[in-house]
């Protein structure tokens, strides 16, 4: 079985970071694209950010600037730091992994919530 499992939601204040990571275990050969969602209240499921294998990425155009996304495929690991964090940033963020053979994954979901 493959799993992921996200960590570093919570609440900060604006203009705050956070770091999110998405840990994928189980039987594994080769994790091509990962990337992190979001999806607040009463609004579809969006792409925040995505990095390729070999490491290309793509960002909204509301994060851009802001957040990194990146990746160690020695951990099988993708992490997304948010830097200036806004209101509208507030979502529940997930990860996707796409797995070689396997197919697509998603993380359980991190609660990230910028409010003073």
């Amino acid at each position: 079985q493959v799993q992921l499992v996200e960590s570093g939601g919570g609440l900060v204040q604006p203009g705050g970071s956070l770091r999110l990571s998405c840990a994928v275990s189980g039987n594994i050969f080769r994790i091509n694209d990962m990337g992190w969602y979001r999806q607040a209240p009463g609004k579809p499921r969006e792409l925040v950010a995505l990095i390729t294998n070999g490491g290309s990425t793509n960002y909204a155009d509301s994060v851009k600037g802001r957040f990194t996304i990146s990746r160690d495929n020695t951990k099988n690991t993708v992490y997304l730091q948010m830097n200036s964090l806004k209101p509208e940033d507030t979502a529940v963020y997930s990860c996707r992994a796409d797995i070689s053979i396997r197919g697509t994954y998603w993380g359980q979901g991190t609660q990230v919530t910028v409010s003073s």
